[in-house]
């Protein structure tokens, strides 16, 4: 069986890091994707997609990602179930992160793009497609 998930996308959202009870870092961000086709207006529609990344993945993806930013993700799906406060069942879909790819640089305040990743930043893959 396979679950494998790999989405190019920007950041809808300043990914939210936090730690659980334990002290693991996860971060949790939107992402998104175009579909591949335009509607009957001619317009392209998106689809926003949850993204989880956990420990280092998690921290860097915290200290270094913002709104905007494109990046490259591969992970799994999961669906999980909980209940809300006010006692009804939820499902959740959403990417668990086995990676994270930048694919463009950080723009300084101005809106300029620095030329520079961060020095942890996950290195480009020399195999893109484009």
């Amino acid at each position: 069986m396979l679950n494998r998930i790999i989405l190019i996308g920007r950041l809808t959202r300043d990914p939210e890091l936090r730690y659980t009870p334990q002290a693991v870092p996860v971060a949790s961000f939107s992402l998104a994707v175009d579909r591949p086709f335009t509607n009957q207006q001619g317009n392209r529609e998106a689809d926003f997609i949850d993204i989880v990344a956990w420990r280092k993945l998690g921290e860097t993806v915290g200290n270094h990602l913002t709104k905007g930013r494109l990046v490259a993700v591969e992970g799994r799906l999961q669906i999980r179930s909980y209940e809300a406060q006010d006692g009804t069942k939820r499902r959740v879909a959403e990417v668990v992160a086995d990676s994270v790819q930048f694919l463009d640089f950080p723009k300084d305040k101005a809106g300029a793009p620095t030329g520079t990743m961060p020095e942890d930043a996950p290195e480009l893959p020399d195999d893109l497609p484009f």
